[in-house]
Order: structure tokens, then C-alpha cells, then sequence
């Protein structure tokens, strides 16, 4: 099941930018032979407090030259007269969910009440303040219903539309950067990560973004807020979450109930046996490869294998752009083959 499969009609743009508070990238794709081709790519660093990412607050600190950084990026890529985009906003600007509805719901009316409740309380936010993007996941293990919930505030969101409509730029689809690297490990089913379960760590100026991925689907995701020398701990401490889950369970005592995840900001479904993170992809800063693939491996006991363009069916260029800073555009601008 495609996760994206009612965001993606009509056709998206097969180029694609997103930002982050260090700096932007653009990426055109085409098709050839089965797989994807990078047609152009390009990456600018910001100027330091140009883009302040933020839930809550004023994320742009000049519309004016954040238009003029982006129009000079498209231009040099060669995309200056392209006019429709797919947009990646930086990771501290948005909020990702995965919910979990414990009971069906009398009727359509109070099932959607309660997932609208349930939206609110995961995201800290009312729903009539968001741009939310919603999708059904496949059921968990319970046959409960599970969904992918991504949100913006409003007045956000405004923020950057502001700028794209000074470029002339239509923004189709809108989603957190970490959602388009995470696509290139939801693509065919997951079929990158080789069996096992894969996880992106998605790095940015105030912390990470984790999410675990099983079958091309998310299953775990967190945020974390954290200083630069706390990110390896919180990762750490992310994956004894994970093994512990994907531990077999043992029987409680008797009268105590099997207890749910301790850890705030963290979303889940329920345990599940007998796999592990096969593939590991990282992007931004603040947390390298090999920290990050030590950790895991120390945590599970078996090393990841690095995701590269080639994994993918990419076709990257070798030199000039690292696949690191243009792996969200590429996967929000993949999602027209999707």
C-alpha cells in the first residue's frame, strides 16, 4: 500500500525543493529504464537566521532574500522558468504522527471525532490551526486502524507560501523533509531495505527526526529536541525502545498489564518479533554515518548497511552534490512515479 496514494492525484511535479534551517535543495527527476534519473540538482547554504524553524512561532526572518537565495538555486539547476514544485519544509517547522484507534467507532461520524481528537492531542494543536495531511496505514497486529498524520500550523505555512508566490512557484504537495528521505525506503514496499526494517535519522540545527520503517511503512517515528552532544544518547536511547519492542514478549505478572511506551514524543504501533534495522540512512547535521551505524549496531548487535542513490535505482550524479543534502527533494519529486 502506497501511504501517499490520495496525495499523489493529479500527477505531482517531477521536481522538487526543500528547506531547512542550514539550507535548501532542488532536484528534477525523470524516468529511464525502470528507475530514476537526477535531470538537475542543486544545494545553497542559508545565511545563519534566515530561516528560524519552529512549530509555534515566525519561521522566515526575510521573505525577500529567502525568495532571492531560492530563485538564484532554481536558476542555476536550470529550473528558473519552472513554475510547479512539490516542497519540503525543515523538520522543526512541522509535526509527524502515527495513530493508533483502539476502538472502530459507533459510527463514521464519532470514528472521525475521535480521530480528530486523537490528532490534537499527538500534534499539541487544535486541527482548525493546521494543514494536516492524513493517510491510512495497513492495521497493526490487532487489527487496529492506524494512521500517518503530518502537520503545519497555518500561519507557518503561510510563511512560506508567501515567498514561493513572489518566485511565481506552485507548492502541490507540502510535507516534512524527513518524509521525502523517508520515501526512498517506501518505495516498492520497502524493497531498499532488503528485508528487515529500515530507519532514516533526519538531523537538523535543534535535534533529529527518527523513523523506523517496516514493509515500506512507517512504523515508529519521533522527534526529538535536543543539544548537538545529546543527539547520540537520544538516538541510543530510541533504539533500547525499539529492541525492546521487538523483543519476544514475556508473560506479565499476574494482575499487571502489559504497559505501553514510556518514552514522550514517541508513536507507535504494537511489538512485533524478530527483526532489526537492516538499512540506515542519515542526513543533516549534528550526527555522522558511522556514529549513527555504531549505534545501532551496538544497540542490535548487527551493523545497518548504509542506503546509497544506487539502492534506490537512482542515478546520481558521483561528483559535485552530496546525495545527503538533496535526498528530500529527490524523494518528494519520486513521488510522481509513485
Amino acid at each position: 500500500m502506497n501511504p501517499f496514494r490520495k496525495l499523489i492525484a493529479p500527477r505531482l511535479p517531477r521536481a522538487a525543493v526543500a528547506l531547512s534551517g542550514e539550507g535548501a535543495g532542488l532536484v528534477q527527476l525523470e524516468g529511464r529504464g525502470g528507475g530514476l534519473v537526477v535531470r538537475s540538482a542543486g544545494y545553497v547554504p542559508l545565511p545563519e537566521g534566515l530561516l528560524r524553524p519552529g512549530f509555534d512561532e515566525q519561521n522566515v526572518e526575510d521573505p525577500g532574500e529567502l525568495a532571492a537565495a531560492l530563485a538564484d538555486l532554481a536558476q542555476r539547476a536550470g529550473q528558473g522558468k519552472r513554475r510547479r514544485w512539490s516542497a519540503g519544509l525543515p523538520e522543526a517547522a512541522t509535526r509527524t504522527s502515527i495513530l493508533t484507534m483502539e476502538t472502530a467507532g459507533g459510527s463514521r461520524a464519532e470514528a472521525e471525532e475521535m480521530l480528530r481528537w486523537k490528532t490534537e492531542r499527538a500534534l499539541g494543536a487544535s486541527p482548525d490551526e493546521l494543514r494536516i495531511s492524513r493517510e491510512r496505514l495497513s492495521q497493526d497486529a490487532q487489527g487496529r486502524a492506524r494512521y500517518l498524520v503530518t502537520a503545519v500550523r497555518l500561519s507557518v505555512l503561510a510563511e512560506y507560501e508567501q515567498v514561493f508566490a513572489s518566485l511565481g512557484w506552485q507548492a502541490g504537495l507540502v510535507l516534512p523533509r524527513h518524509m521525502g528521505e523517508a520515501w526512498w525506503l517506501m518505495r516498492g514496499g520497502g524493497a531498499a531495505s532488503r528485508g528487515g526494517d529500515s530507519l532514516v535519522v533526519s538531523s537538523h540545527d535543534d535535534g533529529f527526526t527518527a523513523v523506523v520503517l517496516r514493509a515500506g511503512q512507517p512504523l515508529y517515528v519521533r522527534g526529538v529536541i535536543c543539544e548537538v552532544e545529546d543527539r547520540a544518547d537520544e538516538l541510543y536511547r530510541f533504539l533500547l525502545f525499539y529492541r525492546d519492542r521487538n523483543s519476544p514478549p514475556a508473560d506479565p505478572p499476574a494482575g499487571v498489564a502489559d504497559p505501553e511506551a514510556t518514552l514522550p514524543g514517541i508513536h507507535t504501533t504494537p511489538p512485533y518479533v524478530g527483526d532489526r534495522i537492516e538499512s540506515l540512512f542519515v542526513s543533516g547535521p549534528g550526527l555522522e554515518y558511522a556514529q549513527a551505524s555504531s549505534i545501532v549496531e551496538e544497540t542490535l548487535s548487527a551493523p545497518p548497511r548504509p542506503v546509497r542513490p544506487e539502492d534506490l535505482r537512482l542515478s546520481f550524479p558521483s561528483s559535485g552534490i552530496d546525495f545527503q543534502q538533496v535526498a528530500a527533494p529527490a524523494g518528494l519529486a519520486a513521488l510522481a512515479w509513485a
